[in-house]
């Protein structure tokens, strides 16, 4: 059992999921934000329930499940609706991550919470013990956006614009992981936070 938490965050094509991985490798377990989502609203689970009753039936596809793409499109052209959803999922979400953790074998587990900033933060996240953000230039992002994504740079611009800013991101660090360089520095630098969480946690 994991006696202690920490969360990786960071922007949009900062390099988060390369450093999550980084840490899987190095025998660390992984709990993800994005799989947990997933896993709330599968059908049966009470979160996918309350959704059905706020949203209506049509939220569903035929096959019982969540319509993403179209929940995707309502919440986004409608604010109010943007935040019953969040105030549903978020909850069952943030338990589904505690328990993934708590559950971990080793000395730390990770979760990989990329909307850590825009989602509360350590209000939300009272029970995390460091927060780790990977952070890169926004020019950095800017051509890995273009790069990775195939887009314009306008809207790599838009995206970068949507999320909490850098200084707001690097307030809440208790560690930073910059990015701005090849793929075996990364490596080398969740390396020896792993290596010093060893030694501390």
């Amino acid at each position: 059992m994991a006696r202690r938490i920490v969360a990786v965050t960071g922007g949009v094509a900062s390099g988060k999921s390369a450093a999550t991985r980084v840490f899987e490798s190095l025998g660390v377990t992984v709990a993800d934000a994005d799989v947990a989502a997933r896993a709330v609203i599968e059908p049966g689970q009470p979160a996918l329930a309350q959704v059905v009753a706020r949203f209506g039936a049509d939220s569903l596809g035929p096959d019982g499940r969540l319509d993403r793409a179209r929940m995707r499109q309502r919440v986004f052209a409608d604010p109010a609706a943007k935040a019953d959803l969040e105030r549903i999922l978020h909850p069952p979400i943030r338990a589904w991550l505690r328990a993934a953790c708590e559950a971990a074998d080793g000395p730390y587990a990770v979760v990989a919470i990329p909307l850590l900033a825009e989602g509360g933060g350590r209000q939300a996240y009272p029970w995390l013990d460091r927060i780790v953000v990977v952070d890169a230039p926004e020019a950095v992002q800017l051509a890995r956006l273009q790069q990775r994504d195939g887009i314009t740079a306008d809207l790599a611009a838009r995206m970068v614009a949507a999320q909490a800013t850098r200084r707001q991101r690097l307030a809440m660090a208790d560690d930073v992981v910059v990015n701005d360089g090849s793929l075996a520095q990364l490596e080398a630098a969740v390396t020896r936070l792993h290596q010093r969480y060893l030694a501390l946690l």
